[in-house]
């Protein structure tokens, strides 16, 4: 049976990998989340550190939009992007691009996602198993009740890639955190006369 560490996250992360050798499925574009207008991206609201890259391929490849560019490690594994906010900050949902017709071995196979309040303290919430990825991973910051996480920290780590390629390459990182319904939006809207009923009203 799972023992539930103490911030409720479920430590048996056995039905979040992709054991089959089907090949990992796309998900939906993340501008299709943003259209909803129930999540904001907030990466840019955060500091942003690689273990590695080649030069001219590093952070601001993973934060450009261009799905043609990338982030490509020099060094050894595991291979970490670290995305530190000032503020603990609600988080939701991360996207990750990632290639494999065009990346092949450097295609990540193996990912751990971790959240804490430093590099001290991380704990890992998902570890997720990649079939030859060919499109958007959404990958949801929640515990096992549905909530966001609260966290000053988020670490992405590759354990491994495909063909067991040594660097890697991720071609770009979203983060989303929930949009909170205005209270303004709560209250029912007046109609002229509901407003005439009520204008002698000093």
């Amino acid at each position: 049976m799972a023992r539930a560490p103490r911030n409720g996250f479920v430590a048996d992360q056995t039905n979040l990998k992709m054991t089959t050798p089907n090949k990992t499925p796309p998900g939906a574009d993340p501008k299709q989340l943003e259209r909803t207008a129930t999540v904001r991206e907030i990466g840019s609201q955060a500091v942003w550190s690689l273990s590695s890259c080649k030069p001219g391929f590093g952070v601001d490849q993973l934060r450009d939009d261009n799905l043609e560019t990338y982030w490509q490690s020099d060094g050894s594994q595991p291979h970490l992007v670290n995305i530190q906010f000032r503020r603990k900050t609600t988080v939701k949902t991360l996207c990750i691009y990632a290639d494999y017709k065009s990346d092949e071995s450097y295609t990540p196979s193996k990912i751990s996602v971790r959240v804490g309040n430093n590099f001290h303290n991380l704990q890992e919430i998902r570890q997720l198993e990649l079939v030859e990825p060919s499109g958007w991973i959404h990958v949801p910051l929640t515990d096992n009740h549905k909530k966001p996480t609260r966290t000053f920290m988020i670490q992405i780590a590759v354990l491994a890639n495909h063909q067991n390629g040594r660097d890697t390459h991720m071609r770009q990182i979203k983060i989303y955190t929930p949009v909170e319904e205005s209270s303004i939006g709560k209250f029912p809207r007046c109609t002229t006369i509901d407003f005439m009923m009520y204008r002698s009203i000093r």
